[in-house]
């Protein structure tokens, strides 16, 4: 029995040993690893905070040249007691807020970020406090990697080391973006409201700390309605979390949004800041960096941008007497973008007309108008010719009822007979709809499709031929569809990014340059390009020709309700040299009774022409592909007057043949009349 407890508590006695040297060890392992956390917390430099400026980003053009820097150098810090409580509280609320707890990283946030990500199968929540957004902003290069979040983390805890509460958020609202131009909380109070910092108010404050999310999109001057939602979910939150009790919340998101009542006008001086402007929105859009990430992370951006095309565009943008006579309390807004089509980059873009802050909207890209005759080639046009019709196929023009919807020409004549040739270099309308309904309207949405054009199921119907779109297109959407037919059919996603390097040369992101996509033959391109020559040459596009060049293109227009057809709400063209494509618009952001254009199509067609002019200046002469046995105006009318004139000979001749006839048959009959006299004669 002894022998059987001894035997017994050897086990028990080395499994405790075992257990103990664990504990220890694994105590001795976190106390390392703290050990070497703290060092590497303490190896960071932070001193950067107290200088105002981040890294600049750099900005490079087509030829590798550095064009300009991105640096937030309108800055202007103010001190923590120059801070309302409640500006604070809203910042805290809606972005991160455990800040006066944690120490540099939420572990609870993580945790709940993770779950409602999890929970809901997509990213919908981040976990960074306002200390690592301070830390990404100013020191780091913004990989998007876990190298570069450890630093972030490491970075974080140093600053929660050697600042208070209260420095860090000071150094925060100091530095971030507020959109308009406003780099900074002094600069947001003074732009948005005409008034110092200290005193905003519990609704001011609400907006302003809405805003950090998405200065664009949540801008009050352009969306007003998008940003008071925002404000009301910052005051939600604050009184969520105990910060205002329910009056103050029913009464504050009861106000109005008390902004200035005019817009800010740019005082930034950037240089080239519609380009910049889509260069950031690429950069997030296709490689996730986010605003302040671009323009405080130091980085080097290799874009497609010509510098001269670009300042020739600016220059055409800033002359008034390029444009149609605006309203006295409107200007007639435009965008204009010009889009390599042999590899898709983006030479040039300009977003409107007038004094514009930086990141203001931009009509070349965020636009959403209706394109009018520009989408016949896409919607109709391309996929008659891949079903065989070719231009020299005739429709019939004439009034016509498709179970309601009656389309009708400009002007409302019609012309019988036409060739599908004329029917597009003089835009008639009925019969680009006859022949949608004839393909069909599925064929038209998936050819548009194929051009890289999003519609919906709102599009679905005989309106597609015409352009009447439920949500619009973007000049930049247009400029890539009809890169199509510049690019014998193929289609290269445009954009404005190469390459984005760090500071230290390691590569961040990069375009992919074998990115193609086939949207059509070859051959149907080529045609498309040659009938779309004859609308400069001929036909509703005159005002864009370019002596000695050749250009192809289409113009566009969207009615006015309730002027006769005599208003216009958009005004298009869309075309282009074997080497660059271009796309204008031209319209009142605010169309009404008051506000519409009333020049005919030729206003944004003249546009181009100065555009491109200026841009293709010092840059070679090129053909277009030559498309065999292709129908024009002329040659139409030739080959009709041939036909009438084989006909009139053939009916020449088949008189003549018959008159002969006739007379051999006269003649038969006298011979033979004269010869029965004779045998009376000699008879007798």
């Amino acid at each position: 029995m002894k022998s059987f407890i001894q035997s017994n508590t050897k086990p028990k006695a080395v499994w405790k040993k075992t257990l103990i040297a664990f504990v220890i060890g694994a105590l001795l392992l976190v106390i390392i690893c703290i050990v070497i956390f703290n060092l590497l917390v303490a190896r960071q430099d932070v001193s950067l905070l107290e200088q105002p400026l981040p890294a600049s980003t750099i900005v490079y053009d087509q030829n590798k040249e550095e064009v300009l820097r991105l640096s937030p150098s309108k800055s202007e810090p103010v001190n923590y007691d120059s801070l309302p409580d409640r500006l604070i509280e809203a910042v805290v609320a809606v972005e991160d807020k455990r800040f006066f707890e944690h120490s540099g990283t939420d572990l609870q946030g993580i945790s709940r970020a993770m779950l409602t990500n999890l929970t809901s199968g997509r990213t919908v929540q981040g976990a960074s406090t306002i200390t690592q957004q301070l830390a990404k902003n100013v020191f780091l290069t913004q990989e998007r990697t876990w190298t570069r979040k450890w630093k972030e983390l490491l970075l974080a805890q140093k600053i929660e080391k050697n600042y208070s509460k209260q420095e860090i958020i000071t150094y925060y609202l100091n530095q971030i973006y507020f959109g308009e131009g406003a780099w900074g909380i002094k600069k947001a109070a003074d732009i948005y409201f005409g008034i110092p910092v200290d005193k905003l108010t519990l609704s001011e404050s609400a907006l302003l700390a809405g805003i950090i999310k998405a200065p664009s999109a949540l801008s009050p001057y352009r969306h007003p309605e998008e940003a008071k939602a925002r404000r009301n979910v910052v005051l939600q939150l604050m009184k969520d979390q105990g910060k205002i009790d329910q009056a103050t919340y029913a009464a504050s998101i009861a106000e109005p949004l008390h902004i200035l009542s005019s817009k800010p006008v740019n005082s930034d001086g950037l240089k080239y800041p519609y380009y910049i402007d889509q260069m950031i929105r690429e950069a997030g859009e296709k490689y996730g960096l986010t605003q302040n990430e671009v323009l405080y992370g130091g980085l080097r951006f290799y874009t497609t941008l010509d510098s001269h095309m670009q300042e020739a565009v600016e220059d055409v943008y800033a002359q008034d007497d390029n444009f149609p006579a605006s309203s006295s309390d409107q200007l007639i807004q435009s965008g204009a973008v010009l889009v390599d089509p042999r590899d898709g980059g983006i030479k040039a873009l300009v977003g409107g007309r007038g004094k514009q802050s930086f990141r203001s909207f931009n009509r070349a890209v965020q636009l959403k108008r209706q394109p009018g005759s520009t989408m016949k080639p896409i919607s109709v046009y391309t996929p008659a010719f891949e079903q065989g019709y070719s231009p020299e196929d005739t429709v019939i023009d004439e009034p016509v009822n498709f179970n309601g919807y009656q389309p009708r020409n400009a002007g409302g004549s019609y012309h019988g007979e036409v060739s599908i040739y004329e029917s597009i270099i003089h835009s008639y309308n009925v019969p680009a709809v006859k022949l949608l309904n004839e393909l069909g309207i599925d064929t038209g949405m998936e050819s548009a499709k194929r051009f890289g054009l999003e519609l919906t199921d709102g599009d679905r119907n005989l309106g597609l031929a015409l352009g009447g779109l439920q949500e619009g297109v973007s000049p930049l959407e247009m400029a890539e569809a009809f890169s199509v037919f510049a690019n014998d059919g193929t289609r290269i996603p445009t954009h404005t990014i190469i390459r984005i390097e760090a500071a230290s040369g390691e590569t961040v992101a990069e375009a992919d340059s074998n990115e193609r996509i086939t949207v059509t033959d070859p051959a149907v391109a080529r045609t498309m390009t040659a009938v779309l020559e004859g609308v400069v040459t001929e036909g509703t596009g005159v005002a864009a020709a370019i002596t000695g060049r050749q250009i192809a293109g289409k113009t566009g227009t969207t009615e006015m309700p309730g002027t006769d057809g005599q208003g216009m709400k958009d005004n298009w063209f869309v075309g282009y040299t074997p080497q660059l494509v271009g796309a204008v618009w031209l319209g009142y952001d605010h169309t009404d009774a008051t506000h519409y254009l009333t020049t005919t199509s030729k206003a944004a067609a003249a546009v181009f022409q100065k555009l491109m002019s200026e841009a293709l200046v010092d840059q070679p002469v090129m053909s277009f592909p030559k498309v065999p046995a292709i129908a024009t105006k002329s040659k139409i009318k030739d080959e009709k007057q041939k036909k009438n004139d084989d006909n009139e000979k053939k009916d020449d001749k088949k008189k003549e043949e018959k008159n002969k006839k006739k007379e051999e048959k006269k003649k038969k009959h006298e011979e033979k009349k004269h010869g029965k006299g004779s045998e009376k004669k000699k008879d007798d």
